[in-house]
């Protein structure tokens, strides 16, 4: 993909800063994360478990061990990954697989291996390695992504496979987050148009049939067209978290004083704690969040902007795709746009392998955030679709003001 000769000079990655904004927001999140997990779940631990703190001292050791995780990563340079690509895609198909036949079935899925009192989620690993082996592969096929058999059927297969899997648990939500990514990411690598689109409609016929052919499914969507008919049924979490919001207000109720985590809404703590931000904190709140997430997704494109190859922009990509759509239906859910779904929000929600998986993807993006361009006479970029232009002219002036030499960048069509 990249043409270099071997006398050239690179630049250490670790010799660049990690970027500092990327950083900040991140660790407001998951600040953030910690305070409102503890104001949302302090009642319920105290009745079910017997301490108040219970789920605030679980996220806190699971934030412990992400920020570790998030440390190493970042001072990881992320072309190690390159290598580990298909033996992490080949343990999570495993993991998938296993947590079928022997994962602890709790609220009628299978998502879950549970050993002692840890928990760990096949899922969340999965939407981190498909984006490693999407960035490998694409890197390596450059301009052979326009074609279909090369650059557009493999990988929509290797997705498609994983998708199933999370079905089979079932998991609509993460397999819909997983398809949405690799269409982005796709589309970044320069894939046909009409292949993302045919792609679409294919898949449409699919989860149309996985939502009307699984009743409680088919009922959720009925609540989410008319939620205050089935205000006692399976509108239940919508309709609470909506009193919830609008009570909030501008500047919420206070921190710590809002009365639907009083065994009111259901998952307070988990899918639904942006309903009590806007309960407690009010839109005021909801905005701040909204803000830092958009902070993230900045300067995480930016990052995957600036990455000295393709591998790490792609990867830098598909990261930020997985975190801002996850984030986005979320969002969507609490607020009554999108049907209800069990997904947490990133770095916020109480779960342990969820925030452990996404504080070691934020190290990586954190990694590819520090540039470090290699410093070379030519550089060749060929076939690599839109982006190679953005991509090209982001660099062009950091890599002359970084080595002060001139950098000729051709790009190939």
């Amino acid at each position: 993909m990249m043409e270099s000769t071997p006398e050239e000079t690179r630049i250490s990655a670790s010799s660049y800063r990690i970027d500092p904004l990327l950083f900040a927001a991140v660790c407001a999140l998951v600040g953030f994360g910690l305070v409102m997990v503890y104001s949302a779940s302090a009642f319920y631990a105290q009745r079910s478990f017997g301490a108040a703190d219970y789920f605030l001292r679980r996220d806190f050791a699971y934030a412990t061990l992400g920020l570790c995780a998030m440390a190493v990563a970042a001072r990881t340079d992320f072309e190690r990954y390159r290598r580990w690509a298909y033996p992490l895609l080949g343990l999570t198909v495993l993991l998938l697989l296993g947590v079928l036949l022997v994962g602890a079935r709790i609220n009628g899925a299978k998502r879950w291996f549970h050993i002692g009192s840890l928990s760990f989620q096949p899922a969340e690993l999965a939407k981190l390695s498909l984006m490693i082996y999407l960035a490998r592969s694409l890197a390596k096929k450059a301009e052979k992504v326009k074609s279909f058999t090369v650059g557009f059927l493999p990988h929509m297969a290797i997705a498609g496979l994983m998708m199933v899997l999370l079905l089979k648990q079932p998991d609509l939500g993460t397999a819909v987050i997983l398809g949405m990514a690799t269409l982005v990411l796709l589309f970044v690598a320069g894939a046909k148009v009409s292949y993302l689109v045919l792609a679409f409609l294919g898949a449409a016929p699919i989860v149309y049939q996985a939502i009307v052919g699984t009743p409680w499914r088919f009922k959720r969507m009925l609540a989410y067209l008319d939620p205050w008919h089935y205000r006692y049924d399976v509108g239940y979490q919508i309709t609470e978290s909506l009193i919830s919001i609008g009570s909030g207000g501008l500047t919420g109720q206070g921190l710590g004083d809002g009365k639907q985590k009083l065994f009111f809404l259901p998952e307070a703590h988990t899918d639904y704690i942006l309903a009590i931000v806007g309960e407690e904190l009010g839109f005021v709140g909801l905005t701040a969040v909204a803000l830092c997430f958009t902070l993230l997704i900045w300067r995480g494109i930016r990052a995957a902007l600036r990455a000295r190859n393709a591998f790490g922009c792609y990867l830098g990509f598909g990261i930020v795709a997985v975190i801002a759509l996850q984030a986005l239906v979320n969002l969507g859910v609490v607020l009554g746009s999108l049907p209800t779904k069990g997904l947490p929000l990133p770095f916020v929600s109480n779960g342990g392998s969820t925030l452990v998986v996404d504080l070691l993807a934020a190290g990586i993006l954190l990694n590819i955030s520090r540039g470090a361009p290699e410093a070379a006479t030519t550089q060749r970029i060929v076939g690599l679709g839109w982006w190679s232009r953005l991509w090209a002219r982001s660099n062009r002036r950091r890599w002359r003001r970084t080595t002060g030499e001139r950098v000729q960048l051709e790009i190939g069509e």
